[in-house]
């Protein structure tokens, strides 16, 4: 068997990271569907909020900094001078800035001032999707 080399391993994690991010990114706002529709301060309010704040908090944040650490070292030992790579690195700053957005209409939820409907969250919820096979293009055929 052949010796399992530490960037192997890194790699390892930060694909985990990225999955883990990424259910995250796309549940979140699938929840957020549902919350639009239920009236604030009632008991489903309250639910979803728990839920909404716990993944959030727990797993998604968590993990996007995992996907940070994993991936800047990944990216410091293959140089930092591929167009593919830079090219994908703007598309995780969008998801970045997605994963802002989300908690701060969390935040609008918990204070019960929501301004946006269920099919806005529909819509929305399609944005990781697209930049995800963007970036899985880019790493598997690093086309520049």
């Amino acid at each position: 068997m052949a010796e399992i080399e530490l960037y192997d391993v890194i790699k390892i994690l930060h694909i985990a990271a990225v999955i883990s991010w990424l259910a995250g990114l796309l549940y979140l706002p699938r929840i957020f569907v549902y919350h639009a529709q239920v009236t604030v301060n009632s008991e489903s309010d309250k639910i979803f909020q728990t839920m909404e704040r716990r993944l959030l908090r727990y797993i998604m944040n968590p993990a996007m900094i995992l996907v940070f650490i994993f991936g800047f070292y990944l990216a410091w030992q293959i140089g930092f001078e591929f167009v593919w790579l830079h090219v994908k690195l703007t598309l995780v700053a969008i998801l970045v800035f997605y994963h802002h957005l989300l908690s701060r209409w969390r935040r609008d939820f918990q204070k019960g001032q929501n301004k946006h409907s269920q099919k806005f969250y529909r819509i929305i919820n399609e944005l990781p999707t697209i930049l995800m096979i963007a970036i899985i293009a880019l790493v598997v055929l690093k086309p520049f």
